[in-house]
């Protein structure tokens, strides 16, 4: 082996030492401005970026000095190609966790001082469209940048530059569905319809928003089952969304009971049920007869709670124990079939 071959192999071994060096000061100098500044979270997000810069540093040196293609005298210019594509990755990377970090260290800084927590919940689910949109466009930008290196895509994309009306609009027509929900994801986002943890009902399914992309919408239904509906659906159909502007909510209950029912009696129950109720907020309550028909009455039972899950326990106990009490106390005010004497 030559004292040239040597030099260079050496001269990789120092740059990898000094990227592992660069990475160790920037993670540690992190760690004191952290400490110094606990009210700041972005300095701890931003560890994260340790690996990518490493990456970075390393192939820009390898680059710089090209003492690894030096190595491949035949392929040296393939060398330099692939270091220079290794690059342009590794930079797209760090930007998206610099980003990432960013924008997770401002959602973080926001919640802690927010006293609106549906206004929190906005600012998640934009501060989460916001990270997809960019992460995309990055993604796009870095392929792009990667691609214009080869000779043949440059010449390729002059050709398509002097056609590129026809290429849009059979792009736009071909993509028209994946540009709609792109479109719809950002009104989403920043039109507050619907945010991260709202309660809706979607095609007579109840459930919680759990995740929100750019092309679709993520419900989680009552039995853990996931619905995913494309974001454009929330777009162009009518939906009904719980918790938009405040999660409080009312429940309703119906008893179809016999017409020799003692009212006030089944009222002041409801009311005691209420007082011992955890998941009641103290807002408002009520028990009427709503209906009747020939053989029964129909008593409605209402009640505020914090939020809809609250509202449904509430409604089944409410339910379960007005039918005890009654079985209990008053059984002939339960509905029965009446026959002819």
């Amino acid at each position: 082996m030559s004292w040239n071959v040597i030099g260079q192999l050496i001269a990789v071994a120092l740059t990898i030492g000094l990227t592992l060096l660069i990475g160790w000061l920037v993670d540690k100098a992190l760690q004191r401005i952290a400490a110094r500044h606990p009210e700041t979270t972005v300095w701890p997000s931003l560890r994260r970026i340790r690996i990518p810069l490493q990456f970075v540093v390393c192939l820009s040196l390898l680059l710089a000095n090209a003492p690894l293609a030096q190595l491949f005298d035949s392929h040296a210019g393939d060398v330099r190609h692939g270091l220079l594509l290794a690059l342009m990755a590794s930079v797209g990377w760090l930007v998206n966790r610099v980003l990432s970090a960013v924008l997770s260290a401002f959602f973080a800084r926001y919640r802690e001082f927010a006293d609106d927590a549906a206004r929190v919940q906005r600012v998640r689910t934009q501060i989460s469209i916001l990270r997809r949109t960019a992460s995309a466009l990055v993604i796009l930008v870095t392929v792009a940048a990667m691609l214009l290196t080869f000779q043949g895509m440059r010449t390729l994309g002059a050709s398509l530059l002097a056609s590129a009306g026809l290429i849009g609009i059979v792009a736009g027509i071909a993509a028209q569905s994946t540009l709609g929900n792109f479109f719809s994801g950002l009104v989403i986002a920043f039109g507050d319809m619907v945010r991260i943890g709202d309660t809706v009902v979607v095609e007579q399914q109840q459930g919680t928003v759990e995740e929100i992309t750019l092309s679709y919408l993520v419900v989680r239904l009552w039995d853990q089952r996931r619905l995913v509906v494309p974001v454009s659906y929330f777009v162009s159909r009518p939906f009904e969304n719980w918790t938009r502007a405040d999660p409080h909510t009312t429940g309703s209950v119906l008893l179809h009971l016999d017409h020799t029912t003692p009212v006030p009696e089944l009222r002041e129950e409801f009311r005691k049920l209420l007082v011992g109720s955890k998941e009641w907020d103290g807002r408002d309550w009520g028990l009427v007869v709503f209906d009747t028909t020939p053989s029964t009455m129909v008593v409605r039972a209402t009640m505020t709670a914090r939020n809809p899950d609250d509202a449904f326990t509430l409604k089944c106990r409410a339910r379960e124990e007005l039918l005890a009490w009654l079985r209990d106390k008053h059984p002939g005010a339960l509905p029965r079939v009446r026959t002819g004497e």
